[in-house]
């Protein structure tokens, strides 16, 4: 099964923000490439909120481009097998925890849609939330300009309405 036919198959099973996912299953649709960085219409991107539930804590890593506070994630890349292997990978390598992330059961838990810059236009992000190791030691890389833990109660004060509603989504699933 190729990344593509993943994205449909994930993206049919999910049940929430059904006009979202329909946009989303139409772009691939018109779009064979679609979950890959070249398609300038936009593409499919996997994410992942890295949680600490016994803390009570979130991982979030200041973007270097766009000077955000924003969860792990980005594009999917051909060695990727499925939307949910792409979004762990970014959580691995953005949040330098490599082993012992793991993803919170039951796929998704969003999917956020949000322009950016020419000639990409669109990024179609399907969210999960990775469960964080007892003890996880957490190492910047060079896609971020920092990276920390910030307490739930904190993290309105610093990210976007987007990370906000992904961590309301995922604390509502634990």
């Amino acid at each position: 099964m190729s990344l593509h036919e993943d994205a449909v198959l994930v993206l049919k099973g999910y049940e929430g923000q059904p006009e979202l996912r329909d946009a989303y299953l139409e772009h691939l649709a018109a779009h064979p490439d679609g979950v890959y960085k070249p398609c300038r219409a936009g593409h499919v991107t996997g994410s992942a909120l890295v949680i600490d539930p016994e803390r009570e804590r979130v991982l979030l890593t200041l973007h270097k481009k766009l000077g955000m506070w924003l969860q792990m994630g980005g594009h999917c890349e051909p060695g990727d097998a499925t939307l949910a292997d792409a979004a762990l990978r970014e959580a691995r390598e953005e949040s330098g925890i490599a082993s012992g992330l793991s993803l919170l059961p039951g796929g998704p838990v969003r999917l956020d849609r949000h322009p950016i810059p020419a000639p990409c236009n669109w990024h179609l992000d399907v969210q999960y939330a990775a469960l964080a190791p007892a003890g996880a030691e957490a190492e910047i890389s060079e896609e971020s300009l920092d990276l920390r833990w910030f307490p739930y109660a904190e993290v309105a004060a610093v990210a976007d309405a987007s990370v906000v509603r992904l961590l309301e989504a995922t604390l509502a699933r634990l």
